[in-house]
């Protein structure tokens, strides 16, 4: 019997759907305003497991998942009547229609691609406004709605068991909404049903019996599920985010309307985290199906590497964790494709069985790969019979076991340089093979050499990840290791490749007889940037590039160089700096007093470590990151960077301030030979994005040290002794 944990009840209960053998689902699908990203997925793929094992149950499944083309994802934004939709429109300067039918077939497309059946609705919500309009009108003749002005709300106070499946009380509610207050609701919990149009909005609006305007985010899912689903439904799925507001609105306003409990069981998946961290444009951790395509994945990898957690348990998702469930996925394509021997039809349907267990316990897919390589593993199986026993039990996990292993590669272009290839081969000149090899691989086909012939087969993203890293981890740590340079200098990169040039070169004219090495992170960097790096790699010893896999955060990035540091110290530097003389041995020279922490060219002092001033003081409280050197034993003193901050503000000064902890002074230099130029990062920051940025780190580097005062400059003197 299938079980699913019920975020109402906070247990894990028997699916038993209301009319026998017919299954009701809905799940809340995507606001299509822009790209779906594989967070989102995740969920959808939750509701596909559910879908595939109730079948397994015998059970007909009704399944309906909404299309929101009018676009309130939050609820500040329903408030002050925003619609992303709308917004989405008017930056590309084409219609609210054209923006969402554009990124529905986009997230079509990325469901296809994961293995997800369609569902059997996808109603939209402009097409359903009449039957919104149908349901608020019915919830103002209960007296669960009143009027303000041309709007509607939902009146919180008046349905006794609101905040049931969120745990949240009407009191805290009141005291903290979120969003600012509306002096037309009269409660701040209340929720928009309605929304009356500002004159300045002319898109996507509708007459009604209230006037002119569009409907709440949430009215939307109750009335589409009634249409197509009835007023109870069996199952309602979402992410964890979906709770509160939207599914405790929902819950609200449907039980409200009919006075019969609307849902059955509520199934919420966990959030994906990206590198640890919630994914967000701003952080560049932010991946569609399409990215992880582009970078040679399989889509069905995604779908693999989500059945190794549960769905009720936060996955964090890295491009190496991805790259081991592509090849868990070629290793089982591999088995499933060898039928040679005979097959015993009564193995194969024992591990189906195992695995439709394991689903039926609360969709249990990691213990489902288990036992899945545990039978793989199985020698006593003929090759049939494991083959057999993969494909069928594919039919509830859903990874295109049936595939070929090495998809042959599409023509176009390549075969030309397949056949020079093999022409090198054939006359003995393996250095020109090798460099068409590399040719190729470019091209997106890998070939595979045997005694007499060569096969190609389409380049998978194990191909293309050889030399790259995900995380500091990947990178020997030399921390506690003996000093073998006098300097290595820190670089992070992703792009602006005359700012780099301009940058090394300066380095390596000014180092002198000095023993320096060059770290660089080419942070997944733009074409021609890396390109300038592997050059001036080849043609000096000193610059090691470490290629990341994707674009790190600045901490992480910054700790590849920190663990592969061999000087005697370590200097971090902004390429948008560039050295004018001998920048060696000025750093050294003051780091020899054991009392001095960090030096560098530019420094800021603060009076109350709320705001920080340039300062031009020898003695200050923090070296800017810009150009900041100190020696490389004391990151095993203080550890590694704070890799929460992703974004390169305050993550010098909480260095800085870690070194002030250990008693140790920061010093300006002001004659080292070091000229700033732009600093382009800054500069090609959305000016709203990098106060955002900046403030968020501020917060985590005042967290972290609101409570020492002590460790100012200004503190220090008042905290003296009389």
């Amino acid at each position: 019997m299938l079980r699913l944990y019920d975020t109402l009840s906070r247990q894990v209960q028997e699916v038993t759907p209301l009319r026998p053998g017919r299954l009701s689902m809905y799940s809340c699908g995507p606001t299509v305003y822009r790209s779906v990203h594989i967070g989102n997925l995740r969920t959808y793929l939750m509701a596909d497991w559910i879908k595939r094992i109730a079948r397994a149950q015998g059970w007909e499944v009704r399944h309906v998942k909404n299309i929101t083309d009018v676009g309130h994802m939050r609820q500040e934004m329903a408030e002050r009547g925003g619609d992303k939709v709308i917004a989405a429109a008017l930056a590309a300067g084409r219609s609210p229609r054209d923006i969402a039918g554009e990124f529905e077939r986009e997230f079509h497309g990325a469901e296809a691609g994961l293995g997800i059946e369609p569902a059997d609705v996808f109603p939209r919500a402009t097409d359903h406004v009449p039957q919104m309009l149908e349901l608020i009108t019915k919830l103002l003749d209960l007296g669960l709605a009143y009027r303000a002005g041309g709007s509607v709300y939902f009146d919180t106070t008046a349905y006794s068991a609101y905040g049931a499946l969120s745990r949240n009380s009407l009191a805290e509610l009141l005291v903290g909404v979120g969003a600012e207050p509306d002096p037309s609701k009269r409660h701040q919990a209340d929720f928009t049903l309605w929304r009356e149009a500002d004159r300045e909005r002319q898109l996507m609006v509708w007459e009604s019996p209230f006037g002119t305007g569009f409907p709440g985010w949430h009215i939307e899912c109750s009335a589409m599920s009634m249409a197509y689903l009835g007023e109870q439904i069996d199952i309602h799925t979402g992410g964890v985010d979906n709770i509160f507001p939207h599914h405790e609105d929902e819950l609200a306003q449907s039980q409200g309307a009919t006075g019969r409990q609307f849902v059955q069981l509520w199934v919420h998946g966990q959030h994906l985290l990206a590198d640890g961290v919630k994914m967000a444009k701003s952080s560049g951790n932010v991946y569609t199906l399409e990215d992880l395509e582009a970078r040679g994945f399989d889509p069905l990898s995604f779908r693999f590497l989500c059945a190794t957690v549960r769905y009720r348990s936060r996955l964090n998702f890295t491009l190496l964790a991805l790259a081991a469930a592509e090849r868990g996925l070629q290793r089982l394509r591999r088995l499933a494709a060898d039928d040679r021997g005979t097959a015993d039809e009564g193995s194969a349907e024992q591990l189906f069985q195992t695995v439709r267990a394991d689903l039926e316990a609360d969709l249990d897919l990691p213990r489902a790969l288990a036992d899945v390589f545990a039978y793989a593993r199985d020698q006593r199986l003929t090759p049939a019979t494991r083959a057999l026993g993969l494909r069928r039990s594919d039919q509830l996990l859903g990874l295109g076991l049936d595939m070929p292993p090495a998809p042959a590669p599409a023509a176009g272009g390549w075969e030309s340089v397949a056949r020079s290839r093999e022409l090198s081969r054939a006359a003995g000149n393996f250095f020109q093979a090798d460099r068409e090899r590399s040719s190729l691989v470019s091209l997106r086909v890998v070939p595979e050499d045997a005694p007499d012939h060569t096969s190609y087969r389409r380049v998978s993203a194990l191909d293309l990840r050889r030399g790259l890293i995900s995380s500091p981890l990947e990178v020997s740590d030399r921390r506690l290791e003996a000093d073998r340079l006098e300097l290595s200098v820190s670089l992070v990169v992703e792009g602006y490749p005359a700012d780099l040039s301009r940058c090394l070169d300066s380095l390596l004219a000014h180092a002198g007889a000095h023993r320096i090495e060059i770290l660089v992170v080419d942070n997944d960097a733009d074409e021609a940037t890396s390109r300038l790096l592997q050059l001036a790699a080849t043609q000096h010893s000193e610059i090691t590039v470490f290629r990341a896999d994707h674009r790190l955060g600045e901490g992480t990035a910054r700790n590849v160089t920190v663990r592969a540091a061999v000087g005697e110290a370590l200097l971090i530097l902004d390429t948008g700096v560039e050295a004018e003389g001998d920048y060696v041995a000025p750093i050294l020279a003051a780091l020899q007093d054991p009392t001095v922490g960090a030096v560098g060219r530019w420094g800021a002092r603060s009076s109350d470590m709320r705001e920080f001033f340039d300062s031009e003081e020898l003695d200050v409280d923090a070296i800017d990151g810009y150009c900041l050197g100190l020696r490389r034993h004391r990151f095993s003193e203080l550890g590694l960077l704070d890799e929460r901050f992703r974004f390169y503000r305050m993550l010098d000064f909480n260095l800085c301030f870690g070194l002030r902890a250990l008693g140790l002074s920061q010093r300006r230099l002001p004659d080292l030979p070091m000229v700033m130029h732009q600093h382009r990062l800054w500069e090609d920051t959305d000016p709203d994005e990098r106060e955002r940025l900046s403030r968020l780190n501020f917060r985590r580097f005042y967290d972290r040290w609101h409570h020492r005062p002590d460790l100012l400059l200004a503190g220090a003197s008042e905290h003296q002794p009389d």
